[in-house]
């Protein structure tokens, strides 16, 4: 028997839905089901669910045709569920791990009709806030109670998402959620006063995220407007019990009005025009309903403003918060002066020549923007390669009037193809070209100075599909994590106008670890067009210049780096490896572009079997040649199977760098190809021939349909016509091909 039903709703939370479902489904409990309802999300949210639908018997996935509302699609799955009681989890919150055992114990114990549990908020910088649990009941009751009985359960907050409810219960009372903003308080507070019995869990079971962006408490405008409405169906619905809820008024109005200020001073919601109106709106309500015998008014600064909502002094009212705000400032940049200090006396003659180089970046800044220039730069200026080299080419053929320049660094300026217009970074040209460029396209962040002037368009490529977590999720990895400035690449990340993804999954882990207000270019990997449109002429091409014979067979060893493990690297033995592949066998390795700069020397081998390609300047050319490919967690093996050429994945310290590191996914249970853990595993499988097995086919099949259904040849021309001639045609059809395929 089905104990919880889960009814989560999805509306463009695909970068957060699976970690809400995980969460779920990877309780030790039974007697669950989950039913996710896709709102008609314009992202891959209903793809998700669907997903877990097909592997997992305990979800349900409910598509609807149209948007209705978080309120209405909470409805939907309500009239689907199956359990004693429903949980309504919104699909970018999770749960606490191990929670549910203790939320079913307390069910089986009590029999509530209503079960309230702790939360946590969850900021972008993981840390958490408590909630108002333990001020509210610093005892928690272990049995069940009526509202009345102690009302100041009303001061928990008023979501639908804190709280299971007995479906019965439900389906008796006719309590259903209204459409609308702000629906959780015409379904959570009516909820309380029908029950006859409330119980309470002082347990964190939910970790409330707090967004950046997409959620209703950071989006402005005029629908914030219609928490009027929720709150007007609250108080209707008591003037219809009658005088049976006349004690609950005064607590209920106390908290109508502390919610109505709350939306009113969150300056993300309202916009400065409309809050005269949204005030006046206040103070109307306060007369309508203000109970007969009054209410319970706060102390201090929040009792004031309470008396002047009810005078309807809106001036002073805006005075006193704009009087409160000053303070506020005053007071940061108080410890603000107190941790500056000065700096050591031997970076004097540096600090003092940056300084006057980004004198002139600002002055710079106070030119014109030029319409026709584009900076690219790649890998913090080691050279032209990757995403940005392949729009740099597409846009010479399709935008001719955009004028290109790149940024490398001094000892990296030899590698610049010839033609290729660069600037060295640090240098005077450098700084007018980031102050004036119209287009700024990087594959990493462009350095915290630089300026994100009007009118102009940056261009966040990334440089590779991840299986280790990046941005925002690395916090929960520290050891991955060191010296990193989150709040610093959070400012870095809102510059982007533009990230481009290679693939759904990479969107997916992009708006989590980058939330920002940037358009997602779902197109495909422009670096990855050279590996559709190569020729068989060209591939032997490149391979004689390798000095590669067109019979010979040519591994590729490309590992990731380890920042967690410094100096690192895996159980390899080029001799070993090439004994088993034969006379005929050749081997090209390929440290991480981090290591540039290690020139250790390499044990001896085969000099004329074995290659070192790591300072070759184009990976691609690399890829090519190879027939098969050896990494463990690198993205080489997203664009290598483009090609659908042999990958092997050598992962001989799986579980420490899942641990330590953190993964997206598993790379072991969702392959590429054949997996092996031990360098004696790695050989066995070219011994054997298990590299190319049908199984190894299989899985490469299934790793391409999710991976690289959108590397056509043409992934960089969907980005020029989109970022520099304004067409959204080409973008948009193959987003919407992709989703059809899926």
């Amino acid at each position: 028997m089905t104990l919880i039903s889960f009814v989560v709703p999805a509306y463009r939370v695909q970068g957060y839905l699976r970690e809400c479902l995980d969460s779920i489904l990877d309780q030790p409990v039974t007697g669950i089901e989950v039913i996710g309802v896709d709102d008609c999300s314009p992202d891959d949210s209903g793809e998700i669910l669907a997903e877990y639908a097909a592997r997992d018997p305990r979800v349900h996935a409910v598509r609807l045709t149209e948007n209705v509302g978080l309120g209405p699609a909470r409805n939907v799955g309500l009239d689907r569920a199956a359990g004693e009681y429903v949980w309504f989890v919104d699909g970018d919150d999770w749960l606490a791990p191990g929670c549910l055992p203790e939320v079913v114990a307390r069910l089986r114990e009590t029999r509530p009709d209503v079960l309230l549990v702790d939360h946590v908020r969850m900021h972008w910088n993981d840390t958490a806030s408590r909630s108002a649990m333990a001020e509210v009941f610093p005892e928690p009751p272990e049995g069940t109670f009526r509202l009345r009985e102690r009302p100041e359960t009303l001061r928990l907050l008023h979501t639908a998402w804190n709280r299971l409810v007995r479906r019965r219960f439900l389906l008796d009372t006719g309590l259903r959620f209204a459409p609308g903003w702000y629906e959780d308080v015409s379904f959570s507070y009516p909820v309380l006063m029908a029950a006859e019995r409330i119980g309470v869990l002082d347990r964190v079971c939910v970790n409330y995220r707090q967004r950046r962006t997409g959620a209703i408490t950071r989006t402005r405008g005029e629908r914030h407007f219609e928490v009027f409405d929720q709150w007007h169906r609250v108080f209707r619905l008591m003037d219809a019990e009658g005088p049976a809820v006349d004690d609950l008024r005064p607590a209920l109005f106390e908290r109508m009005i502390w919610h109505y200020l709350t939306v009113l001073g969150n300056g993300a919601r309202i916009a400065p025009e409309l809050r005269p109106a949204f005030f006046a709106q206040i103070t109307a309500d306060h007369a309508r309903w203000l109970p007969p015998g009054g209410y319970p008014a706060p102390p201090g600064a929040e009792g004031l403003k309470h008396r002047l909502v009810a005078a309807g002094r809106w001036r002073t009212f805006s005075a006193l918060r704009t009087a409160y705000r000053a303070r506020d400032v005053a007071r940061r940049t108080a410890r603000s002066a107190k941790r500056r200090v000065a700096p050591p006396a031997r970076r004097a003659a540096t600090l003092a020549r940056d300084t006057l180089l980004r004198e002139y970046y600002r002055a710079e800044l106070r030119r014109p923007v030029d319409p026709t220039l584009a900076v690219y730069a790649a890998y913090w200026y080691r050279g032209y390669a990757d995403n940005p080299a392949a729009i740099f080419e597409a846009a010479r053929r399709l935008a001719p009037q955009v004028r290109g320049v790149w940024i490398v660094r001094r000892d990296r300026a030899h590698t610049v193809p010839e033609g290729v217009a660069y600037v060295v970074a640090g240098t005077p040209a450098y700084y007018r070209a980031l102050a004036r460029a119209r287009w700024l396209v990087n594959n990493v962040n462009f350095p915290d100075f630089v300026r994100k002037r009007p009118g102009t368009v940056h261009v966040q490529t990334h440089h590779g599909t991840p299986v280790k977590v990046m941005g925002l999720d690395q916090q929960r990895y520290p050891i991955g994590a060191v010296g990193m400035d989150f709040a610093g690449l959070l400012r870095r990340v809102d510059r982007w106008d533009y990230s481009v993804s290679a693939n759904s999954f990479s969107t997916q882990m992009w708006e989590r670890a980058y939330p920002a207000a940037y358009t997602t270019l779902e197109v495909g990997y422009p670096r990855n067009d050279r590996l559709v449109t190569a020729t068989r002429e060209e591939i032997l091409r490149l391979r004689a210049g390798f000095g590669l014979g067109p019979g010979e067979q040519v591994v590729l060893y490309a590992p990731t780096h380890r920042e967690h493990l410094p100096g690192y690297r895996p159980p390899f033995d080029p001799e070993r490896l090439l004994d088993v592949l034969g006379p005929a066998g050749r081997l090209l390795m390929r440290s991480h572009y981090f290591h540039d700069r290690d020139h250790r020397a390499r044990r001896p081998t085969d000099r004329d079997r074995v290659r070192d390609v790591s300072d070759h300047p184009c990976v691609e050319d690399l890829y090519l040649v190879a027939d098969v490919l050896v990494t463990d967690y690198s993205s080489a093996m997203f664009d290598y199977a483009v090609l659908d050429r042999p990958i092997v994945v050598y992962a001989p310290d799986w579980e420490a760098y899942r641990l330590a590191r953190g993964v997206y996914f598993d790379v072991t249970a969702q392959p590429p190809g054949a997996v092996t853990t031990t360098f004696a595993d790695l050989l066995e499988v070219f011994r054997d021939g298990e590299f190319d097995s049908a199984a190894a086919r299989k899985a490469r099949q299934r790793f391409r349909a999710r991976f690289c259904a959108l590397d056509d040849g043409h992934a960089a021309e969907r980005v020029v016509r989109r970022v520099f001639l304004g067409e959204r045609a080409e973008v948009e059809r193959c987003a919407s091909s992709r989703r059809v395929a899926s």
